[in-house]
């Protein structure tokens, strides 16, 4: 009887897991470009998911429009990924150690950003993008719809750069570098270009979702790598077969961030322990990991597994 009580209480708490997962879904989709596109691992995302957020709230506190906010936190971001593409690319650190020097370094400047650890906004004095106050409402300012049309614009703008000789160039870069150069293409400089769009979406992810529970913290990027590399993953295992074009990629990469926040919020209203939400993220992303491998060892059809044995035995 008590765990059904706890379920009658999962379709209230639907809404706020959708919002959050959205929210973290265009996070999703800048660890996709550099995880995916440009087959970097890029750590920076847990220190440029807190840095969108400081600059959006102090901007806000300032006086500025949400806009204006909006923009100075993708600056930030692309700024932010612009250092580590200069440490992996100009210094020649490799990209992970660049990763994570540039998220060190921006624990004490966004400390520095929000001159504690924590500031808070008055949600009924700003005009926000979102809020958590408006997420039960059926109106456009709905977070859930609101991020929504974000999402939309975001996918359909990356879908129409990716599209461009400058993007295709990103994406021959990550796909086989050396052939990259050869053909004349500056390796480098693209590398560094789809290290700064990565983290300018994840720094935009990183203001919304400020706006969305009322406050920026120093923390509050912790663990977001898992968290976006957990959305890819879930999309691809779900939908691989059957979104093939770029834009339903990205998609699906949104989509399954908001199944991981819907997982999430399942498992808690069934009473687990909040303390192990980290140790239950990290099982959700093994897991999912693991799945591919499972699949293609465990459940491929045999003519298949036969013909996999022969080619690392000629190989």
């Amino acid at each position: 009887m008590e765990l059904l009580a706890r379920l009658t209480n999962l379709p209230g708490a639907l809404p706020g897991a959708c919002a959050q997962g959205l929210v973290w879904g265009i996070m999703a989709i800048g660890v996709y470009l550099t995880y995916r596109i440009l087959d970097v691992a890029d750590l920076t995302v847990d220190g440029s998911f807190a840095t969108g957020g400081a600059v959006c709230v102090i901007c806000l506190l300032a006086g500025q429009s949400v806009w204006v906010a909006l923009l100075a936190a993708i600056v930030s971001g692309l700024i932010c990924g612009l250092v580590t593409g200069l440490l992996h690319t100009f210094m020649g650190i490799p990209a992970i150690l660049a990763g994570i020097l540039t998220q060190l370094a921006l624990y004490s400047i966004n400390l520095k950003i929000l001159g504690k650890s924590n500031q808070s906004i008055n949600v009924d004095r700003y005009d926000l993008l979102i809020s958590l106050r408006w997420v039960k409402e059926l109106a456009l300012r709905n977070p859930v719809f609101a991020v929504l049309i974000v999402t939309a614009v975001v996918i359909g703008v990356l879908y129409w750069f990716f599209g461009t000789e400058l993007g295709c160039a990103i994406r021959a870069t990550g796909s086989n570098p050396n052939m990259s150069r050869a053909q004349g293409i500056n390796t480098d400089f693209n590398t560094v270009l789809g290290l700064m769009v990565s983290n300018g979406l994840v720094a935009l992810s990183g203001a919304l979702l400020a706006q969305y529970q009322g406050f920026a913290d120093v923390s509050m990027g912790r663990g977001a790598i898992v968290i976006g590399l957990a959305a890819v993953i879930i999309g691809e295992a779900i939908f691989s077969h059957i979104f093939h074009n770029f834009a339903l990629k990205l998609t699906a990469v949104s989509i399954g961030a908001v199944v991981y926040y819907i997982v999430i919020q399942l498992v808690l209203t069934l009473g687990l322990d909040a303390n192990l939400l980290k140790l239950l993220s990290a099982c959700v992303v093994a897991i999912f990991l693991a799945i591919p491998y499972w699949k293609g060892k465990y459940f491929a059809k045999p003519v298949a597994k036969k013909a996999q044995k022969e080619g690392n035995k000629n190989a």
